[in-house]
């Protein structure tokens, strides 16, 4: 009798885990990864039919240094959206917009110049997401961001003498995306 009760409770549960069926996912930018080494993570909520909610996080402690000069993209970056599915959650085209915080220290890419500060704005991506399996996708997007910048900036990438500081709007893209996504 304790072993039909097992398999009767055992039933239940898969029955109510897959209830919730394509409604989370957890995703990577591999692109980010090209970026200096940046480790992101994205995940997901679909609460209803054609939407679905995300917070995603970027970070970056990593400094180099390549011809005896220091590069770095140093960031640590927050954001929250959703984005609109026009045909399946998890599958086609999508259009997304999020709110976004970013502290950031550059420098040593293009020039000596070194910028650092922070970041608040809001951003508009559009992709497609390929199903490569019922729980693994293939993202692929472009996006921009906009918003305000309190920052300084310095002559060099290392000790270098503040050449300007102060607040500033700024555009620049933020997502270039060949993501894989697990969706649960």
């Amino acid at each position: 009798m304790s072993r039909i009760r097992y398999i009767g409770v055992l039933a239940l549960l898969l029955v109510s885990v897959s209830a919730f069926g394509q409604k989370f996912s957890v995703s990577t930018n591999i692109v980010g990864y090209m970026n200096l080494g940046t480790m992101n993570m994205e995940v997901s909520y679909a609460p209803v039919r054609h939407w679905s909610l995300t917070a995603q996080a970027k970070y970056n402690p990593f400094s180099f240094k390549i011809s005896d000069r220091p590069v770095r993209n140093r960031q640590q970056a927050y954001s929250v959206g959703a984005r609109f599915w026009p045909w399946h959650i998890y599958s086609g085209w999508w259009v997304a917009a999020k709110l976004q915080y970013q502290e950031y220290s550059t420098g040593g890419i293009l020039s000596r110049k070194t910028e650092e500060g922070d970041r608040w704005g809001a951003g508009l991506t559009a992709g497609y997401t390929y199903m490569i399996h019922p729980r693994v996708n293939l993202e692929f997007g472009l996006g921009f961001w906009t918003g305000v910048k309190k920052y300084a900036a310095y002559d060099s990438p290392v000790c270098g003498l503040t050449v300007e500081s102060g607040l500033k709007a700024f555009i620049l893209p933020n997502d270039i995306i060949i993501a894989v996504s697990y969706v649960f």
